[in-house]
């Protein structure tokens, strides 16, 4: 019986030491797959190469950033530009598409100036060659013959009359377009300064409006009444 019970004890004793025995193994191989899977993923040279190819993505990112300056246009200068020429000022604030509007506008200005000044000269030398009877260049101004004008007085009353308000109308538009012309020069100056100043100004696109409906209180001629609300977001 007791033979039996210590062989039983040796069987036991030996299977624990083999259990053992084969964790300690397990624990170890574990450990070496595990150390041999970081020296695979963890090598120097993969280090380094990571490392380099992280500064050369920065290097590029701040060559980018150093390199690209924000234009800043400076006001006074736009506006110095702009009255040594119009139009010049808008070029220096890089508004390129506002050159076809300026130079559009001088155009139909100085055409106004030289039309109505061509007029205005001719009607004037036509009205005081007829006053003061120094020429005939009137008599493309009437049907009538030098002939019939200078025998009648009342036809001639008549053409001077004609004569006299056409060259007063020319010189009135001329002088308008001057005005204009004036104004415009004034106005691309204006333009150019203030676009400098505000080129860097954020507009926000964030507007909106609301139509909702309202009904207010009473008051001394109805009870209730019913409106429209506009409400605006910017």
């Amino acid at each position: 019986m007791k033979k039996g019970i210590l062989i039983c004890l040796s069987l036991l004793l030996t299977s624990i030491l083999s259990l053992v025995n084969a964790q300690e193994q397990d624990i170890l191989h574990v450990e070496k797959n595990r150390n041999e899977s970081l020296s695979v993923l963890n090598p120097k040279d993969t280090l380094s190469i990571t490392h380099t190819k992280a500064q050369i993505a920065l290097g590029k990112d701040s060559i980018i950033i150093n390199t690209k300056k924000d234009f800043n246009p400076q006001p006074k200068r736009a506006l110095i530009y702009s009255a040594i020429f119009p139009g010049l000022g808008q070029a220096y604030n890089r508004k390129y598409w506002k050159l076809p509007i300026v130079y559009g506008g001088f155009f139909g200005v100085v055409y106004g100036i030289s039309w109505n000044g061509r007029y205005y000269k001719d009607y004037s030398k036509a009205y005081k060659e007829l006053v003061l009877d120094t020429g005939d260049s009137w008599t493309r101004f009437t049907p009538y013959s030098y002939y019939e004008i200078m025998h009648d007085e009342a036809k001639k009353k008549q053409l001077e009359s004609r004569l006299k308000r056409q060259k007063d109308t020319f010189r009135q538009n001329r002088d308008l377009a001057i005005i204009v012309g004036v104004g415009l020069y004034a106005l691309c100056m204006i333009d150019a300064y203030v676009d400098a100043q505000l080129y860097h100004f954020d507009i926000s696109p964030d507007l909106s409006m609301n139509l909702m409906p309202v009904i207010s209180g009473p008051s001394a001629f109805s009870k209730y009444s019913i409106g429209l609300q506009c409400n605006i977001t910017f």
